[in-house]
């Protein structure tokens, strides 16, 4: 549903329309199946709108807390309508005789006027989907896209942020509204203006672009890239796709002047691009990063035995090999690097033999603080979805690019002086 058609749904249930005209507005929105499994739910900045169908009176939690009692209309539908605060995500589930309702909870995002269409801020340019064949992972085809944001100047070299699963960023109104976000942003000054380039996963083998990007097929391609514990990734973005992407808008070369992004194994890989090359990267934004073991390997047999052997470059899969699950430890024996980190995750992250998202996370989070870097963990109370971290973008983005200087080069970045004096992260058990 569309932005308006969000807010309209909210004026509906809090108007004094009849209860049969409210019951038919809101079937309109749902789905039929959503209004059954309890993820019914519309926002529109801070307007939330939860709705269920359901024979038993439900009861509502919303970041787990009871509201007030659901209004019924008829149908058996359960409704509330309220208003949230802006620029994180609101998770909730309901209660039907004292179960919860289908043993799941749902994250929405709550987005601040800089994730919205804003009046007098112009537009950036999209590309084309590109299509690259790597050198570096051998018989790879990945596709990419660029923007360029409104205030780029193809003849001038720019500042420029790169981000994994690019597929996801292209729908302006849907998950992150990246473009939005940069263009309210650098409208009002918070951060330069960018080009940013998108980079979807890999595809093996003949690759048909016609009919559009099918991340559903890249398997288990997107974690070799992405989880990857070395500066493969790094030879094919720095070396491979800048200089292509070069050909169209200069970028800048100096890692002041240059981001990394991305989500879950995108958010590793930022890290890891970074750390390798922080000439290159001098910026991240790690957002429920997977810093677990999922590409560790101790010489077992090769899992990915249908390809030849030397089909990823010279690395063999078999090889033993470190994986993100080092990170927290990493950070604190080896020497601070010159990176500025934006950390985040949820505290219902992921679980499973790979590690604990949550964990890891708040481990790294206290390894950055040991070491004083330039850093801010944001956590929140999210599972492993980008809603919270879509979100928040606005805020990220401007903490990540506060204070850059066009005419500079390098930046040693320091520590907040008041995140000195806090205290390292603690953990509570607080589900038992």
């Amino acid at each position: 549903m569309t932005d308006q058609e969000n807010h309209e749904l909210f004026e509906l249930v809090r108007s004094k329309a009849s209860a049969e005209d409210q019951a038919a507005g809101v079937r309109r929105h749902f789905p039929a199946s959503a209004l059954k499994d309890g993820s019914a739910v519309s926002a529109y900045r801070g307007e939330f709108v939860w709705a269920l169908e359901s024979d038993s009176r439900p009861h509502l939690y919303v970041d787990d807390e009871p509201t007030p009692p659901l209004r019924e209309l008829p149908g058996n539908l359960w409704v509330r309508a309220g208003r949230l605060r802006t620029g994180t995500s609101h998770a909730h589930f309901y209660r039907v005789n004292t179960a919860i309702l289908g043993g799941r909870r749902f994250d929405t995002a709550a987005y601040g006027d800089d994730s919205y269409p804003q009046d007098g801020v112009p537009q950036g340019e999209l590309s084309e989907e590109l299509v690259h064949e790597s050198e570096t992972y051998r018989g790879w085809q990945v596709s990419y896209w660029v923007y360029a944001s409104p205030g780029v100047d193809p003849a001038k070299p720019s500042a420029v942020m790169v981000w994994q699963d690019g597929h996801r960023f292209l729908e302006r109104e849907q998950r992150s509204r990246i473009m939005t976000v940069v263009e309210n942003l650098e409208h009002k000054r918070k951060i330069p203006p960018m080009v940013l380039v998108l980079i979807a996963p890999g595809h093996i083998g003949d690759f048909d672009n016609s009919r559009g990007y099918a991340p559903r097929a890249i398997g288990h391609m997107r974690s070799l890239l992405y989880d990857t514990f070395n500066d493969d990734y790094n030879k094919m973005v720095v070396d491979e796709i800048f200089p292509e992407v070069n050909k169209t808008y200069r970028l800048r070369s100096d890692g002041y002047s240059r981001a990394i992004g991305g989500q879950s194994s995108g958010g590793i890989c930022s890290l890891n691009s970074a750390w390798f090359r922080p000439h290159a990267f001098g910026r991240v934004l790690s957002r429920i990063g997977s810093y677990a073991s999922i590409q560790w390997r101790w010489g077992q047999k090769n899992p990915f035995g249908e390809y030849p052997l030397g089909r990823f470059g010279d690395r063999d899969p078999c090889e033993p090999l470190d994986g993100g699950n080092i990170w927290p430890f990493l950070i604190r024996k080896r020497d601070r690097k010159n990176i500025r980190i934006w950390l985040e995750d949820g505290s219902y992250d992921l679980e499973n033999d790979h590690g604990s998202w949550p964990l890891q996370n708040i481990q790294l989070a206290n390894s950055l603080k040991m070491k004083e870097y330039d850093y801010f963990f944001s956590f929140g109370n999210a599972q492993h979805s980008t809603r919270y971290g879509d979100a928040e973008l606005p805020e990220a983005m401007t903490w990540l690019w506060r204070d850059y200087d066009p005419m500079l080069t390098h930046q040693t970045f320091v520590m907040d002086p008041a995140e000195k004096g806090k205290p390292y992260y603690r953990v509570r058990i607080f589900n038992r």
